[in-house]
């Protein structure tokens, strides 16, 4: 059973989510600021943040600021309905994902259920009780089984969406992998017309590895198909 934070000050829409989302399974604490959100999700046993961006004593950016600061903690950000910018920055601040209010609850666990897999599934496949081989590509290198990643022996600060993606890349590195097969894989859900999440995932996961050791661009964008992961 999942244990979910929720960080809303709307009490009455919090109630109504707490409802439905315990009916679905899951744990949800409840923090109505910012303060409290950060106060319990450090010192909670929690496996994700629901995390409101406008809340009283600290908005939902600053908190999700500090919050990566120290803990790779997925958040699933609530945006203002029509507000792109608030999706925008908040996928910049390290968010996994984002979704508009008034949300359906419906969704909203679909979405936490997407994240979950990701974070609680060995990102690679092997023999039954075997561990995951990591997969290597020049100086990168993803272990499936932890989900972590290091370059050039250095740790990898990613999110549980971060690493989808470049796991993703990385499978296929030297070929294009189309944008819907990269979301479906990384996001859990196909991408709608005007969805740039992928994009800011790829854009922070460009600025987090650098250039590659022979100063080549390590993540191209193929417009009008997908992505592709450079490799010597």
């Amino acid at each position: 059973m999942a244990h979910i934070l929720l960080a809303d000050d709307d009490a009455e829409l919090s109630e109504m989510l707490v409802d439905y989302l315990d009916g679905e399974g899951f744990t949800v604490d409840v923090a109505h600021d910012g303060e409290a959100a950060l106060r319990m999700a450090a010192a909670g046993d929690y496996d994700l943040l629901v995390l409101d961006v406008m809340m009283p004593k600290r908005n939902g950016f600053e908190v999700l600021r500090e919050l990566r600061a120290r803990s790779l903690l997925p958040v699933l950000m609530l945006t203002a309905r029509g507000e792109d910018v608030d999706s925008i920055i908040g996928l910049e601040l390290g968010a996994d994902d984002y979704l508009a209010k008034p949300c359906n609850p419906r969704v909203l666990a679909a979405r936490i259920r997407a994240i979950l897999r990701r974070v609680e599934a060995p990102a690679e496949a092997g023999a039954p009780g075997a561990a995951p081989q990591p997969l290597a590509v020049d100086d990168l290198v993803v272990h499936g089984g932890s989900r972590s990643a290091t370059r050039g022996g250095a740790p990898l600060a990613l999110t549980s969406t971060e690493f989808s993606v470049l796991e993703a890349l990385l499978r296929e590195a030297g070929k294009v992998v189309p944008k819907q097969a990269l979301s479906e894989h990384a996001l859990g859900r196909k991408l709608g017309r005007f969805d740039r999440s992928l994009d800011m995932h790829v854009s922070s996961l460009r600025r987090k590895l650098g250039p590659a050791p022979d100063g080549r661009e390590r993540i191209k964008t193929v417009r009008g198909v997908g992505y592709l992961y450079t490799r010597s």
